[in-house]
């Protein structure tokens, strides 16, 4: 059963425009800096399709002042916050569970988060299908799943590798060098 459109709500972080989408008192959607308004807009709308703008309040709220404090370089933990995974794949969602534990400055692989929830290696391509589906990126940490040997790996969202390098160098971690494929929003 896929969640109900919910409402959203674009606002501005240091690095760009994010967005937060939800229903109810679940937070479905989460939208990495886009480097305009209209852009995250835009995006809003397609991974939320028939939602409506919306001003966030109480844990919305909360969720969107962490990311902001995220942005600006503060220590922040994501992991208690309520989501809502409604419409994913039973694999995809313990999957998205064992990764909201991997906190500030760690990371993991793909091949680790497929034995952690009790699959074999085999399964890494799957996790990394996972990780490019991953509907709250940020709040389901995605930037923090390495490739094997601790190579960058790949990266979906806004900004691509170079935004996930940054992201990971923000909170401590030296990545391997990255070469963006696109423009980085941290610059």
């Amino acid at each position: 059963m896929l969640p109900a459109p919910g409402l959203f709500h674009v606002f501005v972080t240091r690095a760009g425009y994010c967005g937060i989408g939800w229903s109810g008192t679940l937070i479905t959607r989460f939208l990495l800096p886009a480097d305009r308004e209209d852009a995250a807009t835009r995006l809003m709308l397609t991974r939320m399709p028939g939602g409506r703008a919306g001003e966030p309040r109480d844990l919305v709220a909360g969720a969107l002042a962490r990311a902001r404090a995220y942005f600006e370089g503060e220590r922040i933990d994501f992991s208690d916050l309520a989501i809502g995974l409604g419409g994913q794949p039973e694999f995809f969602r313990r999957i998205y569970g064992e990764l909201r534990g991997v906190g500030w400055g760690s990371t993991t692989t793909y091949g680790a988060l497929a034995r952690a929830v009790g699959a074999g290696p085999e399964r890494a391509r799957e996790v990394g299908v996972a990780m490019a589906k991953n509907p709250m990126p940020l709040l389901i940490p995605c930037h923090r799943v390495l490739a094997a040997g601790n190579r960058i790996g790949g990266f979906s969202a806004p900004g691509g590798t170079g935004a996930k390098a940054r992201m990971l160098e923000l909170e401590g971690y030296a990545a391997p060098a990255a070469a963006p494929s696109q423009p980085s929003l941290f610059d």
